[in-house]
Parts: C-alpha cells; structure tokens; sequence
C-alpha cells in the first residue's frame, strides 16, 4: 500500500465518515471501496450497451459520404482534407500559402478542388 494524503469537503468528510460508521470500517476502506468499484469495467459493459447497438436505419436521413473523413469541412467550414478522384479517397492539394489572406486565391482553389471532388 502507498500512503496518500487527500483533501476533502466537509460534506465530503461528513458523507465518508457516515458510510465508515454503517459499514463499521474505517474510512480509508470506505474510500479505497470506492475507488475500487469505479476501476472495475462491469461484466455487461461490451454486451449492454446501447452506444455499441447498430445505428439504426432511416431511409429519409441523407448524410454525407465522406463526413467521416471531411468532418471538420462539414461542421466548421474547413477546406477538405480528402477528395474522391476516380472512385477513390486521396489527400486534397496542399493549401496555397495566401488561402486565408487572398480571396481569389482561396476561390481558385475551392474551384478546383469541386471539380476534381466526386463527392460533391
């Protein structure tokens, strides 16, 4: 055992002590209970969850084929970072180096890379 030193809220202390007197243990093995039931991972957690379950299917939701890989150009706004070329995914050109300062040049490249982009 490694000897620790904690600081505690009087409700904390207060709520700690409780549960040390129902048990009838001290209170660092209220504690050291506590923390031990927060380490285990519990036996239905890759069986009963409900965030592992299918997506479900609705044929009405229309998302994008490349938002997994181009979400930040979805959500924020961003300059693809991929680009579908003959049916397949490969990193868009590099940024001009004026992209952000020059608005020609940020149009002349948001043209080319729409008509390079399958996904459009």
């Amino acid at each position: 055992m490694i000897r620790t030193q904690i600081y505690l809220s009087k409700d904390e202390h207060e709520f700690v002590q409780r549960e040390a007197s129902r048990r009838d243990e001290p209170m660092a093995a209220v504690i050291r209970r506590f923390i031990d039931e927060k380490m285990e991972i519990p036996e239905d957690a890759w069986t009963n969850n409900p965030m592992l379950l299918p997506t479900p299917h609705d044929p009405k939701w229309k998302g994008h084929e490349d938002g997994g890989i181009n979400h930040d150009h979805y959500i924020y706004g961003c300059p693809k970072k991929w680009i579908k070329v003959n049916g397949e995914y490969i990193e868009a050109p590099p940024l001009p180096d004026d992209y952000y300062s020059n608005r020609a040049s940020r149009e002349a490249y948001d043209r080319k890379i729409r008509k390079l982009d399958e996904t459009k």
